[in-house]
């Protein structure tokens, strides 16, 4: 049985072994200066900077260099400026893949089969058209003193051309302009000669400017040497004029030395006088001193026989004197102590007073309370006994309609009669003055006559309006409707005894 496993480990081992050997080789990776195109099942796929697996027989992969590609670019034949001038324009191009999928699958594309040099002989036909293109834009004095904007200009134009191969053009330069002509030589011949004459006339103007600057020295020395002797001799003077001024001070000097020798002679002999004085002074004040003394100890000596007294009369008087003062400070202690009690009893009397009315006050207020509510309960209860008097009589009255039609016809009418005549009558109401105009000899009188009877007609056509109205002679309903009167007796006294809107009386009929 041992045998056995570990003939089964190795044989598992070798086959671990042949799969990761078989895992490896298929396993493809690239550098950072590289991709991977991995082409055939599942589509294309591109790998840069990493590897994959690559399944034999079902899928291939190939490798394209992202690295920089640098080459010249020098058209074989001349190149024609706007001035129709030939020149032989050299230059160096860098131009790299760029580093996105689609420009990788794009470069892919184009040159995944071609070797190095048919890739460079492609890019080079490119760069070698645009470079024609705008050679033959510009002068010769442009391209020879501007290389920087023709090395602009292709980069700007090549740019859309090399994207569309999945290129990108890193850098771009000219390394060289000539010229069979000899333009470009004779180009800067005018610039020499110019240089040249500036230099002649420069050196010219140099040698003018050194001699009348020589002179100018020349001159400025000889100034000098004079300004020199001159002060020489002012020099002179003033050292004579010092050394006299020297002997001059000196002999002030010694003057002044001899006067303060006399003067401090003279300082000196006060000076003993002075300090015998003072000595005579001393003597006097220690004299005045031993005096002084001798009075200070007297004045001690008296202190003391004042103090003795003090301490009698401390024994015999101070002490009652004392006690007095301290029996007159318990009085009026205790009168304080009395003035505070009778101020605090009369606080808490004002406090008692303060509860009492506080007390009476809301106890007042609730009596007005009380007061307001039973003022409420009763006006509610005048409109409760108002709403159910007018509530009866409507009821008497709807069911004197429902009895009598002719007679709630003739109510209404008589109700609503004394209102239509008012508002007939309001126009005249709205009439601030009336002038009436008269001239007495009318056939109806005067004109105050005459708008009274017209007032009295309105009021007299009121039934027959009414009547014209209705259909109905007013005379007729009340002679068909029995017991009318009695109904309207009722109704008064129903409105006699309901009281008014305030709540204070009755409504009269």
């Amino acid at each position: 049985m041992t045998t056995i496993a570990i003939t089964i480990a190795i044989i598992l081992a070798l086959v671990l072994v042949l799969i990761l050997a078989l895992i490896a080789r298929m396993f493809r990776k690239v550098g950072p200066n590289q991709a991977l195109i991995i082409y055939g099942l599942g589509g294309t796929h591109i790998v840069t900077g990493g590897g994959r697996l690559v399944i034999p027989m079902l899928q291939s992969a190939r490798e394209l260099s992202l690295e920089l590609m640098s080459f010249d670019v020098s058209p074989e034949r001349d190149l024609y400026t706007t001035q129709g001038v030939a020149v032989n324009v050299e230059a160096v191009a860098q131009i790299k893949v760029k580093n996105d999928p689609t420009s990788i699958k794009t470069a892919a594309e184009q040159f995944l089969t071609k070797s190095p040099q048919e890739r460079e002989s492609l890019i080079r036909l490119v760069m070698e058209g645009h470079l024609r293109g705008i050679i033959g834009q510009l002068t010769v004095e442009q391209i020879v003193k501007e290389p920087e904007m023709v090395s602009d200009r292709v980069r700007a134009n090549v740019a859309e051309d090399l994207s569309k191969m999945g290129l990108e053009i890193v850098s771009f330069t000219i390394k060289e302009v000539r010229d069979e002509n000899e333009y470009i030589a004779n180009m800067g011949k005018p610039d020499i000669a110019r240089i040249q004459k500036e230099a002649n006339i420069a050196a010219a103007e140099a040698a003018r400017d050194t001699a009348i600057r020589q002179a100018e020295t020349a001159r400025e020395a000889a100034v000098a040497q004079a300004l020199a002797q001159q002060e020489t001799v002012i020099a002179q003077t003033a050292s004579e004029a010092r050394q006299a001024e020297a002997r001059r001070d000196l002999e002030l000097k010694k003057a002044e030395y001899l006067a303060a020798v006399k003067k401090q002679q003279a300082i000196a002999d006060k000076t003993y006088d002075i300090q015998a004085n003072v000595m005579q002074q001393q003597v006097v004040a220690e004299q005045v001193r031993v005096q002084r003394i001798e009075r200070e100890e007297q004045i001690k000596v008296q202190e003391a026989e004042i103090a003795r007294r003090e301490r009698e009369l401390q024994a015999t008087v101070l002490k009652a004197a004392e006690a007095e003062r301290q029996r007159i400070q318990l009085l009026a202690e205790a009168e304080r102590q009395r003035q505070i009690l009778e101020a605090l009893g009369r606080a808490e009397a004002a406090r008692t007073q303060g509860q009492a009315e506080a007390e009476v006050a809301r106890v007042k207020g609730q009596a007005q309370a009380e007061v307001i509510r039973a003022t409420g309960e009763a006006e509610a209860e005048i409109i409760k006994a108002k709403g159910t008097s007018e509530a009866e009589a409507m009821r008497l009255k709807a069911e004197a309609f429902q009895g009598y039609n002719e007679a709630a016809i003739l109510d209404k009418i008589i109700t609503n009669l004394p209102e239509m005549l008012a508002k007939m009558s309001q126009p005249l109401s709205q009439v601030d003055r009336i002038t009436v105009i008269s001239t007495g000899d009318g056939a109806n009188g005067s004109g105050v006559n005459q708008v009274m009877q017209d007032l009295a007609r309105m009021v007299a056509i009121a039934p027959t309006l009414v009547e014209s109205l209705t259909g109905m002679k007013i005379a007729e309903l009340l002679e068909r409707v029995p017991g009318l009167r009695e109904h309207v007796e009722r109704s008064a006294e129903l409105q006699a005894i309901s009281p008014d809107q305030d709540g204070t009386g009755a409504k009269g009929s």
